[in-house]
């Protein structure tokens, strides 16, 4: 047990952050953080000579995402490493272990960055602006060597019709389009999993991106798609369309749009019945339903089919 908060760690995962540090120290807070689906995440507080440091702690314990993926520890490793090179604002690497074997699961150690995350903003021009300005500011990182490369998370010739929509033939005909020939892009570093609930905010700024076990070589479109389909769902497709006119201006000539990456990063999402997401419930989001996102998913849908008509 560290501390005193009743949030057990292993001995073994405790042995293992200590040993991280090259100056004897004691965990005198573990708390669990918010928002968490697909890992366990503790903030961490570090005592050592008399000063005191916070940290986030993330567990790998869902095993059939370590079967598809061993190296999930590895690859938010070297994607936090490549993008703090690259000079983008995010958790500083302190340590991680791929297999588990020494700190009990596979496991990611890294400083915890300033502020929290908002899904309510006061002002959301302002917040959509900023989401955009910070997703284009990424998207200017070259991909360089980074090991990792894009690749479409469901195979959308194999998707079934969806039973649950009311434009079933609708989602059908997105199935086919993105199964088809996929259009060249300008490769550039993704983080995958870009969306609000993936980046932290101070004094009405992002104060960091977070989350980075996904990110690779790979178009800013499935980016901005990944983004917008979460924003949809959210708040409606005005607010996903505000978005990517934001982003358009902050990109520049860097970026062409092609609705083909939307239809992708919306079929990528598919995995039965849409329901709403659990992080946006933990982060104080309220007013949402299971058939209202559903609702929203079959609008967001004949909006980008007809994007696909123009384009």
């Amino acid at each position: 047990m560290a501390g005193n908060t009743g949030h057990a760690l292993q001995e073994q995962t405790v042995e293992w952050i200590k040993a991280q540090f090259d100056e004897p120290v004691e965990i005198t807070n573990v708390q669990p953080l918010t928002g968490a689906t697909s890992s366990t995440l503790f903030e961490l507080v570090v005592t050592k000579s008399s000063s005191e440091r916070s940290y986030v702690l993330r567990l790998f314990h869902k095993t059939d995402w370590l079967k598809k993926e061993p190296d999930l520890a590895q690859h938010e490793a070297a994607s936090l490493q490549y993008a703090e090179k690259m000079g983008l604002t995010v958790p500083h690497l302190v340590a991680y272990d791929v297999t588990g074997e020494e700190s009990g699961v596979p496991a990611v150690l890294m400083s915890k960055m300033p502020g929290s995350v908002v899904l309510q903003p006061s002002n959301d021009d302002i917040w959509l602006d900023e989401l955009a300005s910070n997703l284009a500011k990424l998207h200017q990182t070259s991909a360089g060597d980074f090991p990792y490369e894009y690749f479409p998370y469901n195979d959308a010739f194999l998707l079934e019709k969806p039973t649950w929509s009311k434009v079933q033939n609708d989602w059908m005909r997105a199935f086919y389009i993105v199964s088809g020939s996929r259009p060249a892009f300008r490769e550039c570093l993704i983080h995958r999993d870009f969306h609000p609930a993936n980046v932290l905010w101070e004094n009405r700024q992002v104060s960091a991106i977070v989350d980075w076990v996904n990110a690779c070589r790979g178009p800013a479109g499935i980016d901005v798609g990944h983004c917008r389909v979460n924003l949809a769902q959210m708040y409606g497709i005005s607010v996903a369309n505000d978005f990517l006119a934001a982003y358009e201006r902050h990109a520049g000539s860097d970026f062409k749009y092609d609705p083909y990456w939307d239809l992708v990063s919306l079929t990528d999402i598919l995995d039965g019945s849409p329901t709403v997401y659990p992080g946006w419930k933990a982060f104080g989001m309220k007013g949402l339903s299971n058939e209202l996102v559903r609702h929203r998913l079959d609008d967001y849908l004949l909006s980008l089919l007809d994007r696909f008509d123009d384009y």
